[in-house]
């Protein structure tokens, strides 16, 4: 970092505006002594208080005036050696603290995401396992072992992931189990090659590409929705734009709603371009953050694949972005900034003036209606590669063919795992709910076991050996006794979760190889490339999975989709329940018949009739869709109308409702504006904090934002009470 911010002549001072990452501060001014220029974007550090804090400049002219004389204002520090952010992202800060109400620095945040990347070049200490076995091996130092094969870090990433304490990592290194290794924090990625290995494409999928290689190479901003189903090789038609991109020097993104999973993405792409691409997510050392932030900065990441946050990062020569899986609701940040990123890469995109892709099998309605207005280009891809067929779809009617007491598989289901895996295929059962049971409860006092932080139930994880809480991670060893009327051996378990059809599985076909699919046991890309290899060497039977086998995964051999709860997501009056449904469904049975062997999907269901299934099992997606647009249409809801939630939280149950009500009366009145609630939220108690909703319905060409940032801005509440908005909500709890 530079230290000297003086030039010119002794005494002259100018002014500039900085936005400094400290939270509940807006924009303040500095001097810059002896006149030197500031240039919007640079990255500076500045006074607060006693300490130093990072900032960066901003034009005067696009955020509100301090009223602080020249004379008080306190110089910047020091200025830091990187290239000033771009423009199109500080519009981009400005764009989504704007639209999604949130402070400019925690959007700034996001694209400063690594700390340590500002600084200049230099080496760290690490650790590894070194698979020496200690001879005092304890349970913790056994997990830690196990769970950090293949991993290197600092002791706090290392106990984090592996979790343990600082102390059992420590612990280790001392006994030679772990060992300490210098690391340089800069060397360089190796760099994506075009030409490596050009696909041999079907018509459509060359027609696709071409059309994406035009749109890169003309530099113009236009969305296109690339529909594909299942198998049809979307991602072989987006990695030439890809190509492209990089063949004209610039960078690509692509946005991936599970980072853990992209493992056969991410082969696909080292055996196109010879190299991987830069990875961006949660799971990165601190070491790696900062080599991959730089790598961005830099244009060195010609290819950068990440998780939500990556669409941030301050790239110098952006030329295309992909949303890969752009249906996904993961794309939505339900904490601190709550952005879409599915919508935030649209806003990016058209701010660098490049063309974006949102690639899916299945849609959503707000991409399809912009599809039907005109604004997105439709790219269609409406049969598998290489001449398979989509898997066949039939509804199990669980009323007429139930399955025994006690277990959890059909009839049908169970005949069709036994012929499946009789003549040497491979099966997968889909259930999203992780653990054993979803619900422990007493039979003799029917006392529910709940999570003390949250208004949730703890599930029982049986392999773990513990109930959690999966909103906010509370855990706890299974009582012996009930803890309300303390009789003992009164606790039972109830409902299926992935671990409890392995039981059962394991009951009626004990000679099947299965493997649970669940973020309790694929928590990273090595795991994930682990259970990969395990499938394609059919060393794996059945795969018994929640949400995280419905992405991406390729088995020729895997013929058999089952889908032991159809009816899961349907209930709760979601707005989106029907379509996350169909979505997550068509998803997981895309899995099945992807080789040269047919496919067939099994859905247990208690509502056949349902129109989600009978689109389903009919293949009536078009209908469907033309049901449900048609429903959001009649009553004014996304993308025809706005929706807001307003959610308000505090640790004094009281507090939290006074506070509600408060706001709830000095709801302005607007006409077509609507306001409900407030009212205690479905998780009416979050991680010890109370919370009341209100949910702000208005027409679509109403500004909700303007209308709420008035309202709020004029109201005070206790210290205690926090109030967050969440523009679009996608979750309702």
């Amino acid at each position: 970092m530079s230290r000297d911010t003086s030039s010119g002549r002794p005494g002259q001072r100018s002014r500039v505006r900085v936005i400094v990452l400290q939270q509940g501060l807006g924009p303040l001014d500095y001097a810059t002594p002896g006149g030197r220029r500031l240039e919007p974007g640079q990255i500076v550090q500045v006074p607060l208080g006693p300490r130093l804090i990072t900032g960066v400049v901003w034009e005067a002219d696009r955020l509100p005036a301090t009223e602080v004389d020249d004379a008080r204002l306190r110089p910047v520090a020091g200025v830091y050696d990187l290239p000033p952010l771009p423009a199109p992202v500080r519009r981009l800060v400005e764009w989504v603290a704007d639209y999604y109400l949130a402070p400019h620095a925690a959007v700034l945040r996001m694209v400063l995401a690594s700390a340590s990347a500002l600084d200049g070049g230099r080496t760290s200490i690490e650790y590894r396992v070194t698979g020496v076995i200690p001879e005092r091996l304890t349970p913790q130092r056994a997990q830690a072992l196990e769970r950090l094969q293949g991993r290197q870090g600092l002791v706090r990433e290392l106990a984090t992931a592996a979790e343990v304490s600082d102390s059992v990592i420590r612990g280790l290194v001392k006994a030679g189990a772990i060992e300490a290794v210098e690391v340089a924090l800069d060397t360089r990625f190796p760099p994506p090659d075009p030409g490596h290995a050009p696909p041999l494409l079907e018509s459509g999928q060359a027609s696709a590409a071409a059309t994406l290689r035009h749109a890169v190479a003309a530099r113009g901003f236009q969305p296109y929705l690339l529909d594909g189903v299942t198998g049809s090789g979307k991602t072989e038609v987006y990695f030439e734009a890809i190509a492209e991109a990089v063949e004209k020097g610039g960078q690509a993104l692509v946005l991936v709603p599970e980072i853990a999973l992209t493992e056969p993405w991410l082969r696909r792409f080292e055996a196109r371009f010879g190299a991987p691409p830069v990875a961006w997510h949660s799971d990165l050392r601190s070491t790696e953050r900062r080599r991959a932030w730089r790598a961005a900065a830099s244009g060195e990441a010609r290819v950068m694949v990440g998780a939500r946050s990556a669409l941030f990062l301050p790239y110098p020569d952006l030329r295309l972005i992909v949303v890969d899986e752009a249906h996904e609701t993961s794309f939505k940040q339900e904490e601190g900034v709550m952005y879409h990123a599915r919508d935030v890469a649209v806003m990016r995109a058209q701010l660098q003036n490049v063309p974006v892709v949102l690639a899916t099998a299945t849609p959503a309605i707000e991409t399809r209606v912009q599809v039907e207005r005109g604004r997105y280009a439709h790219l269609e891809l409406p049969s598998r590669y290489g001449g398979a067929e989509l898997p066949t779809i039939e509804a199990v009617d669980m009323r007429r063919f139930p399955p025994p007491p006690g277990r959890w598989l059909s009839p049908p289901l169970v005949r069709a795992l036994e012929e499946t895996l009789g003549r040497g295929d491979q099966a997968l059962l889909f259930l999203n709910r992780r653990g054993y049971a979803p619900l422990t409860l007493c039979r003799t006092c029917g006392h529910r076991i709940e999570c003390p932080n949250c208004t949730a139930w703890m599930v029982e994880h049986r392999l773990l050996r513990r109930l959690q809480c999966h909103q906010c991670g509370h855990s706890m060893p299974v009582p012996d006794a009930c803890p309300e009327c303390q009789s003992e051996g009164t606790l039972v378990a109830c409902g299926p979760g992935v671990e409890r059809i392995a039981d059962e599985i394991a009951a009626i076909l004990p000679d099947a190889r299965t493997a649970i699919v669940a973020s309790d046991t694929i928590w990273s890309p090595a795991k994930a490339a682990a259970l990969v290899s395990s499938v394609e060497a059919h060393e794996i039977d059945l795969l018994i999975g929640t949400q995280l086998v419905t992405k991406g995964y390729h088995f020729p051999d895997l013929t058999l989709v089952g889908v032991v709860d159809a009816d899961l997501g349907l209930g709760g009056g979601d707005l989106r329940a029907s379509e996350r449904t169909f979505q997550q469904i068509q998803q997981v049975a895309g899995r099945a018949g992807r080789g040269q062997k047919p496919g067939r999907v099994l859905l247990q269901t208690h509502q056949p009739e349902a129109p989600v299934i009978e689109a389903l099992v009919s293949g009536d997606s078009e209908g469907f869709y033309a049901a449900e647009t048609e429903s959001r249409r009649r009553h004014a809801m996304p993308p025809y109308g706005r929706l807001a939630g307003i959610i308000v939280s505090s640790e004094d149950q009281r507090e939290a409702a006074a506070a509600a009500r408060m706001i709830g009366a000095a709801a302005p009145r607007i006409e077509g504006l609507t306001v409900l609630g407030p009212a205690p939220a479905p998780l009416a108690l979050l991680r010890g904090r109370h919370r009341q909703r209100l949910l702000v319905h208005a027409p679509r060409n109403l500004d909700v934002q303007s209308a709420i940032r008035g309202w709020l801005g004029e109201l005070e509440w206790p210290r205690g009470v926090r109030v967050a908005v969440d523009v679009d909500p996608y979750s309702f709890v």
